[in-house]
């Protein structure tokens, strides 16, 4: 009975001992796999991070235009993050000129800030935007000139078609929901004219300066003083409103700009015409309006 006990324990010892290395082969094939797919995410997660990283900006181009109202971008250049597009055209495919851009990488978590430029021989823009939150934006460095002939087909008014060159120079903007709570700008009117069936109405060079606070935007509109009609004035707007209070008068003798000031109001006994209007919620000032809004008051 000893014996046969010896010879099953030592049956058992060698039967173990022989297993071991299979269980051990497994193990490692099992890591081996492992270790490979791993390997295997690693590269795939690495090629998408180039990927977003060098974005082509070609790429991305059908989805933005989408949404530029019928402005198409060509000679697309460069990446997502720093391009250009050598031609933009508008709807009618006339060539407006030409978008370069830079977007920062901190875009992909979240923090967005950009710089553009583009330029044309009748409508320029640029400068720095940057999100501070989701209904909070900065912009700043904001250069505008418009060709106001351009815009015949969008601005018409009863006293004719605006001429000249409008530059807009915005040194910062804090806009919530589109709207700015706080601004910084000037803004000068070159060669100001009006094109009316009578001829041109000359009107010398207007200028203004406007500032913003808690969302209540205040300008001051005048002349340079040297100009065939004399300005004066001030323009109050906030999301619900505006009042425009303006004082004209003609500094020399023009029967033009005599009849284009006709349509405007009758002078006072000086010559001058004041020009009072507002629109929106009338009877109430802007900034009693802007608390109530911001308040939530009615």
């Amino acid at each position: 009975m000893l014996l046969e006990g010896l010879v099953i324990q030592l049956s058992s010892t060698l039967r173990a001992e022989r297993s071991s290395p299979r269980m051990a082969w497994k193990g490692n094939r099992r890591l081996k796999y492992l270790r490979k797919g791993l390997l295997g995410l690693g590269v795939l997660v690495l090629a998408a991070l180039l990927l977003v990283w060098f974005l082509p900006a070609r790429w991305i181009v059908p989805r933005l235009e989408s949404r530029l109202h019928g402005l198409r971008l060509e000679q697309i250049s460069g990446s997502v993050w720093n391009g250009s597009a050598g031609q933009v055209r508008d709807a009618d495919g006339r060539v407006m000129g030409k978008l370069q851009w830079q977007l920062s990488r901190l875009a992909l978590i979240g923090r967005v800030s950009a710089q553009w430029r583009f330029d044309g021989p009748q409508f320029g823009l640029s400068g720095s935007m940057k999100r501070l939150s989701a209904d909070q934006t900065e912009l700043s460095a904001v250069n505008m000139h418009v060709e106001l002939a351009l815009l015949d087909r969008r601005m018409t008014t009863p006293f004719g078609q605006p001429r000249g060159e409008l530059q807009l120079h915005v040194d910062r903007a804090l806009l919530q929901g589109g709207w700015p709570l706080q601004l910084r700008s000037n803004a000068q009117w070159h060669h100001a004219a009006m094109q009316t069936s009578d001829g041109l109405v000359p009107l010398g060079e207007l200028l203004a300066e406007a500032t913003a606070q808690g969302g209540v935007i205040q300008a001051q509109l005048h002349d340079d003083g040297r100009g065939p009609l004399e300005v004066m004035g001030q323009l109050q707007v906030i999301p619900l409103g505006w009042r425009m209070d303006v004082t004209l008068r003609a500094r020399r003798a023009d029967p033009v700009l005599s009849r284009w000031l006709d349509q405007l109001g009758s002078p006072d006994s000086d010559g001058r015409i004041h020009i009072q209007r507002n629109g929106g919620l009338t009877g109430s000032s802007p900034a009693s309006v802007a608390d109530s809004h911001h308040t939530g008051q009615p």
